[in-house]
């Protein structure tokens, strides 16, 4: 970031252009704040602040010759409720591409007596409903908006849109935040762990494998798939290594039930042949005879 001192301003080149306007060229200096301008001792009509780094339109000092300011690709988020206070006769002002969201942040742009020209393309802004009306209704003198004249028509339908105070407010009032795909909706979510398919990098065998592919390649093709492989980490079919066969593992399983099944049975008959000659050398003892 550069600050805009004294010295920037009395070194910056400065020349009357197409219009006749002296000007001052403050162009792409990566200025991020407005300050010492009562440097120019109000010796320019048009001060050029473009492509900047400036973040709020403020900080002005009384300049009564300045009548445009430019300061496009900037990244202007707010602007002195006063503005006008300090610059009376500004009637151009250019804020395309800046970061300007919602209508009421144009509201200090009122206290302008002379404003007639304003752009404020390529800022969210202008994705607001009824911006342009709203502007209109707010900028009493406005001649162009964004380039396109101000027609009698829109100045009429913007104060039938904007007649009560209530419906102004309506307008100023930030919509409820809107799922955007894409955009964690919220912590929860965010925190949640991925359950997607891990993404396995080839084995130091498999790299091996792709190296010696390469050396050995006919063609340019193959050298360069195989190359885009290995640094992307993606492994080629033909070097991928087969996933085990779900259901070999189930009838593995299965065979290894029926064969413990098996024993447990063999196991059990063998215990009861064991009882039964038991019980059979029982019943076969000879009794002891008595006198």
């Amino acid at each position: 970031m550069v600050r805009l001192t004294a010295d920037l301003i009395w070194k910056s080149p400065h020349f009357f252009n197409a219009i006749k306007d002296r000007e001052l060229d403050l162009r792409g200096n990566k200025i991020a704040v407005i300050e010492n301008l009562g440097a120019t001792e109000d010796q320019f009509d048009t001060i050029d602040l473009t492509d900047n780094e400036i973040v709020k339109l403020e900080n002005f000092p009384f300049m009564n010759r300045l009548g445009t300011l430019l300061i496009n690709n900037n990244r202007i988020t707010r602007i002195n409720p006063n503005i006008g206070e300090f610059l009376p006769n500004l009637h151009t002002l250019i804020l395309t591409n800046n970061r300007l969201v919602n209508l009421v942040e144009i509201d200090p742009l009122a206290s302008l007596p002379n404003l007639k020209f304003l752009s404020l393309l390529d800022n969210n802004i202008t994705k607001k409903p009824n911006y342009r009306l709203y502007v209109i209704h707010k900028l009493k003198h406005l001649r162009l908006l964004d380039f396109r004249k101000v027609k009698h028509k829109e100045r009429m339908e913007a104060a039938k849109l904007f007649a009560t105070k209530e419906a102004e407010e309506a307008a100023k009032k930030v919509p409820a935040k809107t799922f955007t795909p894409g955009e964690v909706k919220d912590s929860d979510n965010a925190s949640k762990p991925d359950h997607g398919p891990r993404v396995v990098g080839p084995t130091p065998e498999q790299i091996t494998a792709i190296k010696a592919a390469i050396v050995n390649s006919q063609t340019l093709e193959e050298v360069a798939r195989l190359e885009k492989a290995l640094s992307t980490g993606q492994i080629p079919a033909e070097f991928a290594v087969p996933k085990k066969d779900a259901s070999n593992s189930n009838n593995t399983n299965n065979a290894g039930k029926a064969d413990q099944m098996e024993v447990d049975e063999n196991e059990n008959q063998d215990s009861k042949g064991n009882q039964d000659e038991e019980k059979q050398e029982t019943d076969g003892s000879t009794p002891i005879e008595e006198d």
